[in-house]
C-alpha cells in the first residue's frame, strides 16, 4: 500500500517519518510522494588514465572519483551522456514498516535527465542523505541547481516491519551517509568485505 500525503503528513508530525530540512510541506509534499531537493555535492568520474574500475579495490574509487561543491546560488551543468553522483538536500530515515522508492520528477525527465540508474530504493531504517545517480541522456546539457525539487520519494508499506531493518546492525555500507557517496562495492562478501571489517 502505497502512503498517502495524508498518511505522510501524519507520519511526519508524529515522527514516524523523517526528512529534514522539510522547509515547505505545501509544495514538497504532493498527493503520493514526497519531493526531495538537489544538495550542493557532486562527484564526477573520471576517464583520462583508467583502464577499468575493479569492484574490489577500494583505492580505484577514490582515484576514478572527484568532488566538486557548487555555490548555493550556483549551477552544475550536466551534459550529454554525463553520468555523476549527486546528494539529496534532506537527510531521511525510513521506519521498519516503510519501503522508500526515489523516482524521478516527470519535468526533469522530459529534459532527458534521470535520477538513478539502478539504486531507486531506501530500505526499512535507511538513515541519511540519498545520493542520487545523475545521467543527461539527452542532446543538450542542463543546468541543475540547488535546492531545486530533483525527485520524488514514494513510502510503500510492508506486509510486516523489517525483522532486520537496514543499519549497523546488519554492517549496512552506506548508513548515516552524507553527501554523495562512491561505490563501496569492496566492502561486498563475495570481495571479502565482512571478513575485512570482522562482520558476518
Amino acid at each position: 500500500m502505497i502512503l498517502s500525503d495524508t498518511d505522510i503528513l501524519r507520519r511526519l508530525e508524529a515522527g514516524e517519518l523523517f526528512a529534514e530540512p522539510l522547509d515547505d510541506p505545501e509544495l514538497q509534499v504532493q498527493p503520493a510522494s514526497v519531493d526531495v531537493r538537489l544538495g550542493r555535492e557532486f562527484l564526477e568520474f573520471q576517464r583520462a588514465n583508467i583502464p577499468c574500475i575493479h569492484p574490489n579495490d577500494e583505492t580505484e574509487v577514490e582515484d576514478y572519483v572527484t568532488e566538486t561543491v557548487v555555490d548555493e546560488d550556483g549551477e552544475f551543468i550536466l551534459h550529454p551522456g554525463d553520468f555523476v553522483l549527486g546528494t539529496t538536500k534532506e537527510t531521511v530515515e525510513i521506519p521498519p514498516d516503510l519501503v522508500a522508492h526515489v523516482d524521478g520528477r516527470s519535468s526533469l525527465g522530459r529534459l532527458a535527465i534521470v535520477v538513478h540508474a539502478t539504486a531507486g530504493l531506501c530500505d526499512p531504517g535507511y538513515r541519511g542523505q540519498i545520493t542520487l545517480e545523475l545521467s543527461n541522456l539527452g542532446t543538450a546539457p542542463v543546468a541543475l541547481s540547488p535546492g531545486m525539487r530533483i525527485s520524488q520519494l514514494v513510502f510503500t508499506e510492508l506486509t510486516s516491519r523489517a525483522e532486520r531493518p537496514y543499519g549497523s546492525e546488519r554492517g549496512s555500507k552506506y548508513q548515516d551517509q552524507a553527501g554523495p557517496q562512491a561505490s563501496k562495492i569492496q566492502g561486498d562478501e563475495e570481495f571479502g568485505g565482512a571478513q575485512k571489517q570482522g562482520e558476518k
